[in-house]
Order: structure tokens, then C-alpha cells, then sequence
């Protein structure tokens, strides 16, 4: 089963987004395996977002992300990473279609409200720099014979 990890940015925080989110990702099938409210700090955020160091927005996303607290989550579920990055929508809330989260919520170019692991590598590597293994649960919540058909993904 795929996971990926979701960060719940400040601007979803500060707007009190979390929970309209964290719905839409729960009522799509999509099992929270993993959540927690946190400050990311500044060495976590450069270890986060280091592949972008030396590029020009580098230091604005490091202030953004560590203004203010987060939600940082695991999410889990057949093909949950393309699932989340399409339910997000393009980065900038302007640019986003409607019916996403960043195009229903977001209309900013720098305030984008959520992020999401873009790959199972990414994922891996992300989800162990917030999480620790025993942080994490393995369970099937009722019903989810009803979201999910077997080997239909």
C-alpha cells in the first residue's frame, strides 16, 4: 500500500482549512495512518526543501513554511501519492481548476496551502524526516471494502 506524506501549510492553519482538508482527502478513500501539529523549524525545513537550495524562491519558502504551525500528515491508499497531488491542484491557487484544494481555497502564488510528496521515493525520504516508525499505524478503517475493490487499482 502506497503512502505519502502531506504538509498542511500555515496559511491552511491560519484560515482554519485543516479540517475541510483533511475531509476531502479522508472522503476520497484515503486513510490517515499518521498526524500531527507541529512548528517546523528552520534546519528541518532546509533538510526538507533542500533540493531547491540556490534557487531564488529557496529562502522565501523557508520563511513561509517555518511562519507558522502545520499539520503534518501520512496518508495511505492505492495510488495515494497521484491521488493527492491531483486533488491539490496546480501550485498556484490561481492556476488551479476549481474543485481542487488549492483552486477552491488558494488564489496566491506564494501561499499554496498544501504540499505533497511527488514521487514513492520522495515520499519515503519525507515521511521519515516527520515521522518516526512507531508514530505511524497500520490499520483498514470500516468500510473500506466499500471504497476499494481488489485489484482495481
Amino acid at each position: 500500500m502506497e503512502r505519502t506524506l502531506v504538509i498542511l501549510k500555515p496559511d491552511a492553519v491560519q484560515r482554519r482549512l485543516v479540517g475541510r482538508i483533511t475531509q476531502r482527502f479522508e472522503e476520497k478513500g484515503l486513510v490517515i495512518v499518521g498526524m500531527k501539529l507541529m512548528q517546523i523549524s528552520r534546519e528541518l525545513a532546509e533538510r526538507h526543501y533542500g533540493v531547491h537550495k540556490g534557487k531564488p524562491f529557496y529562502p522565501g519558502l523557508i520563511d513561509y513554511i517555518t511562519r507558522g504551525p502545520v499539520v503534518v500528515m501520512v496518508l495511505q491508499g492505492p495510488r495515494c501519492i497521484e491521488i493527492t497531488r491531483t486533488m491539490m491542484g496546480k501550485t498556484f491557487g490561481y492556476e488551479a481548476a476549481p474543485g481542487t484544494i488549492r483552486g477552491d481555497f488558494g488564489a496566491s502564488r506564494s501561499y499554496n496551502l498544501v504540499h505533497g510528496s511527488d514521487s514513492p521515493e520522495t515520499a519515503r525520504a519525507e515521511i521519515l524526516l516527520y515521522f518516526s516508525k512507531d508514530e505511524l499505524l497500520d490499520y483498514a478503517p470500516a468500510g473500506t471494502e466499500w471504497v476499494l475493490v481488489p485489484n482495481d487499482v
